[in-house]
Protein backbone atom coordinates (compact mmCIF):
# COMPACT_ATOMS: atom_id res chain seq x y z
CA UNK A 1 0.00 0.00 0.00
CA UNK A 2 1.28 3.65 -1.14
CA UNK A 3 -0.06 6.14 1.53
CA UNK A 4 -0.16 9.93 -0.15
CA UNK A 5 -0.47 12.90 2.32
CA UNK A 6 -2.33 16.03 0.46
CA UNK A 7 -3.28 19.06 1.32
CA UNK A 8 -6.26 19.59 -0.45
CA UNK A 9 -8.97 17.04 -1.04
CA UNK A 10 -8.73 17.77 -5.13
CA UNK A 11 -5.68 15.75 -5.34
CA UNK A 12 -7.50 12.60 -4.22
CA UNK A 13 -9.49 11.77 -7.31
CA UNK A 14 -6.73 13.04 -9.38
CA UNK A 15 -4.17 10.34 -8.15
CA UNK A 16 -6.86 7.80 -8.06
CA UNK A 17 -7.05 8.40 -12.04
CA UNK A 18 -3.57 8.48 -12.22
CA UNK A 19 -3.18 5.41 -10.27
CA UNK A 20 -5.46 3.28 -12.77
CA UNK A 21 -3.67 4.87 -15.74
CA UNK A 22 0.18 3.33 -14.34
CA UNK A 23 -0.53 1.27 -12.02
CA UNK A 24 -4.07 -0.27 -11.45
CA UNK A 25 -2.96 -3.32 -8.93
CA UNK A 26 -1.64 -0.45 -6.54
CA UNK A 27 -3.67 0.33 -3.16
CA UNK A 28 -3.35 4.25 -2.29
CA UNK A 29 -4.31 4.94 1.42
CA UNK A 30 -5.37 9.20 1.06
CA UNK A 31 -4.63 11.51 4.05
CA UNK A 32 -5.96 15.01 3.69
CA UNK A 33 -4.40 17.55 5.82
CA UNK A 34 -5.39 21.15 5.15
CA UNK A 35 -4.65 22.62 8.11
CA UNK A 36 -0.62 21.80 7.55
CA UNK A 37 -0.47 24.05 4.60
CA UNK A 38 -3.09 26.58 5.99
CA UNK A 39 -0.47 26.45 9.05
CA UNK A 40 2.50 26.53 7.39
CA UNK A 41 1.78 29.99 5.26
CA UNK A 42 0.48 31.66 8.20
CA UNK A 43 3.92 30.52 10.58
CA UNK A 44 5.77 28.95 8.20
CA UNK A 45 6.93 25.35 7.82
CA UNK A 46 8.91 24.70 11.05
CA UNK A 47 5.68 25.20 12.72
CA UNK A 48 4.31 21.99 11.16
CA UNK A 49 7.37 19.69 11.41
CA UNK A 50 5.77 17.44 14.09
CA UNK A 51 2.30 17.16 12.88
CA UNK A 52 4.23 16.19 9.25
CA UNK A 53 6.19 13.67 11.20
CA UNK A 54 3.37 12.48 12.76
CA UNK A 55 1.05 11.86 9.77
CA UNK A 56 3.94 9.66 8.23
CA UNK A 57 4.10 7.66 11.17
CA UNK A 58 0.24 7.25 11.05
CA UNK A 59 0.98 6.04 7.73
CA UNK A 60 3.50 3.67 8.43
CA UNK A 61 1.56 2.36 11.38
CA UNK A 62 -1.57 1.47 8.84
CA UNK A 63 0.90 -0.69 7.31
CA UNK A 64 1.99 1.65 4.69
CA UNK A 65 5.32 0.44 2.48
CA UNK A 66 6.25 3.98 1.34
CA UNK A 67 4.89 7.70 1.35
CA UNK A 68 4.03 10.30 -1.19
CA UNK A 69 3.47 14.08 -0.34
CA UNK A 70 1.79 15.73 -2.80
CA UNK A 71 2.38 19.05 -1.08
CA UNK A 72 5.47 21.52 -2.53
CA UNK A 73 5.75 23.30 0.69
CA UNK A 74 5.89 20.57 3.39
CA UNK A 75 7.32 17.82 1.54
CA UNK A 76 10.96 18.89 2.71
CA UNK A 77 9.36 18.06 5.99
CA UNK A 78 7.76 15.06 5.19
CA UNK A 79 10.80 13.72 2.97
CA UNK A 80 13.06 14.37 6.73
CA UNK A 81 10.09 12.15 8.49
CA UNK A 82 11.31 9.11 6.63
CA UNK A 83 14.12 7.88 9.14
CA UNK A 84 11.56 8.25 11.79
CA UNK A 85 8.72 6.67 10.66
CA UNK A 86 10.62 3.78 8.85
CA UNK A 87 9.48 3.79 5.82
CA UNK A 88 10.85 5.74 2.19
CA UNK A 89 9.11 9.06 1.94
CA UNK A 90 8.94 11.30 -1.41
CA UNK A 91 8.11 14.48 -2.22
CA UNK A 92 5.65 15.09 -4.96
CA UNK A 93 7.85 17.45 -6.93
CA UNK A 94 11.84 15.87 -6.52
CA UNK A 95 11.43 13.39 -9.43
CA UNK A 96 9.80 17.20 -11.76
CA UNK A 97 12.74 18.84 -10.54
CA UNK A 98 15.50 15.97 -11.64
CA UNK A 99 13.29 15.89 -15.15
CA UNK A 100 13.48 19.79 -15.37
CA UNK A 101 17.45 19.82 -14.57
CA UNK A 102 17.77 17.16 -17.27
CA UNK A 103 15.87 19.14 -20.03
CA UNK A 104 17.78 22.49 -19.94
CA UNK A 105 20.15 24.92 -17.42
CA UNK A 106 17.21 27.47 -17.43
CA UNK A 107 14.69 26.50 -15.16
CA UNK A 108 11.20 28.76 -14.97
CA UNK A 109 9.49 28.19 -11.78
CA UNK A 110 5.65 28.71 -11.92
CA UNK A 111 3.82 28.50 -8.46
CA UNK A 112 0.54 29.40 -7.17
CA UNK A 113 1.22 29.66 -3.88
CA UNK A 114 4.38 32.21 -2.65
CA UNK A 115 5.16 29.37 -0.06
CA UNK A 116 6.52 27.21 -2.98
CA UNK A 117 8.85 29.35 -4.70
CA UNK A 118 11.75 28.95 -2.29
CA UNK A 119 11.91 25.03 -1.83
CA UNK A 120 11.02 24.25 -5.07
CA UNK A 121 13.87 26.32 -5.76
CA UNK A 122 16.50 24.30 -3.35
CA UNK A 123 14.75 21.33 -4.37
CA UNK A 124 15.81 21.86 -8.32
CA UNK A 125 19.41 23.17 -7.17
CA UNK A 126 19.58 20.48 -4.98
CA UNK A 127 18.81 17.89 -7.77
CA UNK A 128 21.14 19.75 -10.14
CA UNK A 129 24.00 19.34 -7.57
CA UNK A 130 23.19 15.55 -7.64
CA UNK A 131 23.51 15.61 -11.23
CA UNK A 132 26.46 17.63 -11.41
CA UNK A 133 24.62 20.05 -13.77
CA UNK A 134 24.70 23.66 -13.23
CA UNK A 135 21.53 26.06 -13.96
CA UNK A 136 20.26 29.11 -12.96
CA UNK A 137 16.49 28.98 -11.91
CA UNK A 138 14.13 32.08 -11.79
CA UNK A 139 11.00 31.69 -9.86
CA UNK A 140 7.64 33.52 -9.54
CA UNK A 141 4.04 33.32 -8.14
CA UNK A 142 0.95 33.63 -10.53
CA UNK A 143 -1.02 36.85 -8.61
CA UNK A 144 -4.58 35.87 -7.92
CA UNK A 145 -4.28 32.09 -9.13
CA UNK A 146 -4.46 30.55 -5.50
CA UNK A 147 -7.96 32.79 -4.40
CA UNK A 148 -9.26 31.47 -7.43
CA UNK A 149 -8.20 27.53 -6.53
CA UNK A 150 -9.12 28.01 -2.97
CA UNK A 151 -12.30 29.37 -4.02
CA UNK A 152 -13.23 26.22 -6.32
CA UNK A 153 -12.67 28.18 -9.72
CA UNK A 154 -10.72 25.44 -11.09
CA UNK A 155 -11.20 26.58 -14.86
CA UNK A 156 -9.99 29.99 -13.86
CA UNK A 157 -7.15 29.63 -11.99
CA UNK A 158 -5.91 26.61 -14.91
CA UNK A 159 -6.66 29.81 -16.91
CA UNK A 160 -3.97 31.76 -15.30
CA UNK A 161 -1.54 29.53 -15.09
CA UNK A 162 -1.80 28.74 -19.21
CA UNK A 163 -1.40 32.89 -19.40
CA UNK A 164 1.60 32.69 -17.26
CA UNK A 165 3.18 29.49 -19.32
CA UNK A 166 2.53 31.92 -22.75
CA UNK A 167 4.46 34.81 -20.98
CA UNK A 168 7.35 32.69 -20.59
CA UNK A 169 9.86 33.05 -23.32
CA UNK A 170 13.55 32.96 -22.02
CA UNK A 171 13.84 29.61 -20.35
CA UNK A 172 15.10 25.50 -21.51
CA UNK A 173 12.78 24.53 -19.08
CA UNK A 174 9.09 25.34 -17.12
CA UNK A 175 8.24 24.14 -13.66
CA UNK A 176 4.76 23.75 -12.37
CA UNK A 177 5.25 23.75 -9.09
CA UNK A 178 1.73 22.59 -7.60
CA UNK A 179 0.35 19.34 -8.30
CA UNK A 180 -3.13 21.36 -9.11
CA UNK A 181 -1.35 22.82 -12.19
CA UNK A 182 -0.42 19.87 -14.29
CA UNK A 183 -3.69 20.66 -16.43
CA UNK A 184 -2.15 23.42 -17.74
CA UNK A 185 0.57 21.70 -19.41
CA UNK A 186 -1.68 20.11 -21.86
CA UNK A 187 -4.13 23.31 -22.31
CA UNK A 188 -1.04 25.83 -23.40
CA UNK A 189 0.17 26.28 -26.60
CA UNK A 190 4.18 27.07 -25.71
CA UNK A 191 6.77 25.41 -27.31
CA UNK A 192 9.39 25.21 -24.32
CA UNK A 193 9.11 22.03 -22.29
CA UNK A 194 6.58 21.88 -19.73
CA UNK A 195 6.97 19.49 -16.67
CA UNK A 196 4.76 18.70 -13.84
CA UNK A 197 4.91 16.94 -10.93
CA UNK A 198 1.49 14.12 -10.53
CA UNK A 199 2.48 11.54 -12.97
CA UNK A 200 6.11 11.44 -12.03
CA UNK A 201 5.82 11.87 -8.84
CA UNK A 202 3.36 8.86 -8.68
CA UNK A 203 5.50 6.41 -10.56
CA UNK A 204 8.12 7.28 -8.85
CA UNK A 205 6.77 6.68 -5.25
CA UNK A 206 5.23 3.08 -6.64
CA UNK A 207 8.72 2.10 -7.47
CA UNK A 208 9.66 2.54 -3.69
Amino acid sequence: MLALLHTSQVHVPTFDRLRDEVAPSRTLYHIVAEHLLDEARRNGTASVAAQVTREVERAAEIGARALLCTCSTIGGLAEQAADQAGIPVLRVDRPMAAAAVATGARITVLAALTSTLVPTTQLIEEEAARAGRSVSVSARAIPGAWDLFEAGAVTGYLDLVVEALTEVTDADVIVLAQASMAPAAKQAAVSIPVVSSPRLGLRAAIAL
